[in-house]
């Protein structure tokens, strides 16, 4: 499975990306925004944590990780809380005047780009658990030699973080700032 660096930081660049070349008004979308949904990128994997606990009472992580939050509805019920806090009028929250519609709009996009890595890199998920328990996944470390493929993740978790910190330097002077 993809490491927590990478879930965080593929949703990180993706909105960024999005907020320094397409968003026009950086100040309706600070990177409040860019945290949250890097923050929503990790969530699906609560359920490791759930694990710690339920381990005690006899579960195995296969029997509770990648199952009920790594769904399609767990994204959905983000999406779903966002458009219906789209109606609501509530002041912003925080002195940025963050949106609760945009922060749930924002987790449910961290967390639909969880399932795509966890689909596309390792593994599967099952989309429809506990309805159908059909599993899908591309698994693409698995065509890597053997040895390439123990190392793949934790090499691709530094790379993006490398490339991480030279983009924020290049583009934002994140140097002066120290």
């Amino acid at each position: 499975m993809p490491q927590a660096v990478t879930h965080i930081l593929i949703v990180i660049v993706l909105v960024s990306l999005i907020r320094d070349y397409f968003i026009k008004d950086k100040k309706k979308f600070p990177l409040h925004y860019v945290l949250i949904a890097g923050l929503g990128g990790l969530l699906p994997d609560i359920d490791i944590a759930l694990f710690w606990i339920l381990h005690f009472f006899g579960y195995s992580f296969d029997s509770v990780h990648r199952t009920f939050t790594h769904t399609l509805f767990f994204p959905l019920v983000f999406l779903l809380l966002g458009f219906i806090f789209w109606r609501v009028r509530i002041r912003g929250l925080g002195k940025h005047h963050l949106k609760l519609h945009t922060i749930f709009l924002m987790i449910g996009l961290g967390v639909f780009i969880h399932l795509i890595l966890d689909v596309t890199l390792s593994g599967g998920v099952r989309p429809l658990y506990p309805f159908i328990f059909a599993g899908y996944g591309l698994n693409l470390v698995s065509l890597l030699p053997e040895p390439l493929e123990k190392i793949a993740l934790p090499c691709l978790d530094a790379a993006l973080l490398v490339l991480w910190l030279v983009y924020l330097e290049v583009k934002h002077k994140i140097s002066e700032f120290v």
